[in-house]
């Protein structure tokens, strides 16, 4: 066994990590209770920290060991398996549905083999554009391996399927409703909400011990916002709004739709914003949402017991709260209409079904309302029209308030 030699330190790291680094923590500290009273250090805290992350970005372009914290050595790494140092591998995320970032590497309970393989493949198709040739590739390799899962009739399998997905459902949902929130400013979040967003303690705007662990990402957004500046949010937008119905319709087909519902009925904050984005995107929202209404719809059965049922209804009610307002105003489409005649009509029985399986006094009182204000409001749309389900509504509620008063 050779013996292991350990490597020189570099001098350009060496003096990053052990003068310049620590200078800057110490200056900002010092600055730190003097922001809190006075503008002007707040600024000069400020344009020292950009500068020095900006600094670390160029600096990381020539000297890539910088950030390279958990660097094999040599002699290690020549001794290594080759296959391990040539091909990039990608472990399943520990809680894959809350994760938000791929250095979030761990492992879960019931950690398998085609598990990480199906995730490896819906994020790479996450993550490469519509527009490169191997897209297809990737999709069509993903689709396959879940057709095998479900194929051979395995519960196990049939798990696995519903936990990636849910996962990557997850996670282009978070994507969209980033793409759609920031609008032009495109993937570059203010400096503040990255180092706030990096967690860890620490006071004042810009807590150095977090930024030293977040530079590297810091470095990079900085370099976005002053030398490109470039948005994607029109073509990524609408390929994730895509990819959502597809991973939605992948969820349907392994049995776990509902999962995908009740995601789609807690994003209430793009609903909103939804409202002004592209005429396109908009579109494709509206696709995706009439899908999920019909999932919405089917959720449930006779065999279910009450809280079961409850929590299916609270789930509804939700998720008609807050998609309403946006199928009201949103665009379907003029030249090419989204959605045709049938299909339009199709969803006004799916939500007035929905709207019938609420409790009647309070829930639906409350959803038919919020679509009679954006309904009559909306003077470029007349759908969804829900009348008949409003007169039915108001007819029962005269019934009632006959026999209290009797």
């Amino acid at each position: 066994m050779t013996e292991y030699q350990p490597t020189p330190t570099p001098l350009a790291p060496f003096i990053i990590h052990n003068f310049i680094i620590p200078l800057i923590i110490y200056t900002n500290k010092s600055l730190k209770h003097l922001t809190r009273k006075f503008k002007l250090f707040e600024i000069i805290s400020y344009t020292i920290v950009t500068s020095f992350l900006f600094f670390l970005k160029i600096i990381r372009s020539f000297i890539p060991s910088v950030f390279n914290y958990n660097s094999i050595p040599e002699s290690e790494s020549e001794s290594s398996d080759s296959d391990s140092d040539r091909y990039h591998w990608i472990p399943f995320l520990k809680g894959y549905g809350q994760c938000t970032d791929v250095g979030d590497i761990g492992s879960f309970e019931g950690d398998t083999c085609i598990a990480r393989a199906l995730y490896q493949l819906l994020a790479i198709h996450n993550e490469i554009p519509v527009s490169s040739r191997k897209y297809e590739v990737v999709r069509s390799y993903a689709e396959k391996l879940m057709d095998e899962n479900l194929g051979v009739s395995c519960e196990p399998l049939r798990q696995v399927n519903a936990t990636v997905l849910s996962g990557a459902f997850a996670r282009a949902l978070r994507q969209l409703e980033v793409a759609v929130a920031e609008g032009d400013c495109g993937e570059v979040d203010s400096g503040v909400d990255v180092v706030e967003k990096s967690g860890g303690g620490g006071g004042g705007c810009f807590g150095l011990s977090r930024v030293v662990r977040t530079a590297g990402y810091f470095g990079g957004a900085a370099w976005t916002r002053f030398v490109k500046r470039k948005s994607r949010l029109g073509v990524s937008a609408e390929k994730l709004a895509a990819e959502l119905l597809w991973l939605a319709q992948k969820l349907s087909a392994c049995g776990s739709g509902d999962e995908a519902v009740r995601q789609w009925a807690s994003a209430s904050n793009l609903a909103s914003v939804s409202l002004t984005t592209q005429l396109r995107l908009q579109g494709s929202l509206v696709k995706l949402s009439v899908y999920l209404f019909k999932q919405a719809a089917s959720m449930g059965g006779k065999d279910d017991d009450e809280g079961t049922m409850e929590e299916l209804r609270k789930i509804k009610m939700k998720m008609l709260m807050s998609w309403i307002p946006f199928l009201c105003r949103s665009s379907i489409g003029t030249d090419a209409p989204v959605l045709s005649f049938n299909e339009k009509a199709e969803l006004e029985n799916v939500l007035g079904e929905l709207i019938g399986s609420l409790k009647h006094e309070d829930e639906q009182e409350k959803v038919l309302s919020l679509w009679l204000h954006h309904f009559t409001h909306c003077s470029s749309s007349d759908w969804p029209n829900l009348h008949l389900y409003y007169d039915h509504w108001c007819i029962i509620s005269r019934k009632l308030l006959i026999l209290d008063s009797k």
